[in-house]
């Protein structure tokens, strides 16, 4: 859509301006070391983000893939409730407001507010925002919370909860899922595309449905995730320009990243759902595509569409990893 492209584009503008003054070498030592301790494996029960250069380098480097995960998932999400629009949202744990910047391009004006305990990341989240001249963003309210079992949280009709989990114990994860739930009409969580990222989602998929709720996506269903534990793991990819700090701490030399996430959305709302989607990169092969599906019927699925197919081939030439099929106005 033209908001969000407009938004992704005024959020790599905004990031190209923060590393100004900050030495290059500085900046990539500074992600080196948040990439090893901020997204690890142990869980912290304090920020780690210490101060503005932390911020700014961190920001710089995830901001971007972080939005474009959120993006996509709010992408299906607006497929299954296309005539749903949010009044209010939570950001919790949103540290620089990435989430809230995908929010912002998806809908017209809700009122976000953020939720980090982290104050450098919530003062440049909301300079961020203030330099954005999106009304939403520059309305959104920063608050620095205790993120974890114990948070209180207003009503609100939006919900996101992204990257965040791995950060938590387990009991302040379940206690935060729960919590959120009984404030929202519908929940986001992103998590990333690993198979311990899916575990915390699939974790968080279950006590949402426990707590009344009912998935509108990625799954055709509410039902059991049809991947046996341990065997696989259900992810999706984003694509995320690089920047030039992207490319320094990467040594890479492409213009471009994928950034492999997982997600689920929960309403209690009704939703539409697609029939099945694709959960794998599909494979095209000489007058066929190959399609990993997960289906409305619980199941997992590989569907063959050649030539004979018609315009359902053709559409399948085009689809992509993550999509609905068949496309909402394809051919049966």
């Amino acid at each position: 859509m033209n908001v969000t492209l407009s938004t992704a584009e005024t959020l790599r503008t905004a990031l190209a301006g923060l590393l100004d003054g900050l030495p290059p070498k500085q900046a990539a030592r500074a992600v080196d070391r948040l990439i090893a301790n901020y997204r690890g494996t142990t869980p912290t029960d304090a920020p780690v983000l210490r101060d503005r250069s932390d911020v700014a380098a961190y920001a710089a480097y995830r901001m971007p893939a972080t939005f474009e995960a959120v993006r996509s998932a709010l992408a299906a999400f607006r497929a299954a409730a296309p005539e749903w629009t949010p009044a209010t949202h939570t950001d919790i744990g949103g540290g620089t407001g990435a989430a809230s910047w995908a929010v912002a391009g998806a809908w017209d004006g809700p009122r976000t507010t953020v939720l980090d305990w982290a104050e450098p990341a919530l003062a440049l989240g909301r300079e961020l925002a203030e330099s954005s001249g999106i009304a939403a963003l520059r309305a959104a309210e920063w608050r620095r919370a205790r993120i974890g079992k114990d948070l209180e949280l207003a009503p609100a009709d939006l919900v996101t909860v992204s990257y965040v989990l791995k950060e938590l114990t387990e009991e302040a994860r379940t206690g935060l899922v729960d919590t959120a739930a009984a404030a929202a009409q519908a929940v986001v969580v992103v998590e990333p595309g690993t198979p311990d990222g899916y575990a915390r989602v699939i974790e968080a998929r279950d006590r949402l449905i426990a707590a009344g709720m009912t998935v509108a996506a990625p799954c055709p269903h509410s039902g059991t995730c049809p991947i046996e534990p341990g065997t696989d793991w259900c992810h999706f990819s984003a694509r995320v320009s690089r920047s030039s700090l992207h490319r320094q701490v990467k040594g890479g030399s492409l213009p471009y990243e994928d950034e492999k996430f997982s997600y689920v959305v929960a309403t209690r709302f009704g939703t539409e759902p697609v029939r099945a989607r694709v959960t794998r990169k599909p494979q095209i092969r000489k007058g066929q595509v190959l399609l990993d599906l997960c289906t409305r019927d619980e199941a997992l699925r590989r569907d063959t569409v050649t030539k004979r197919h018609g315009e359902l081939y053709r559409a399948a030439r085009d689809v992509a990893w993550g999509d609905a099929w068949p496309p909402p106005h394809g051919t049966d």
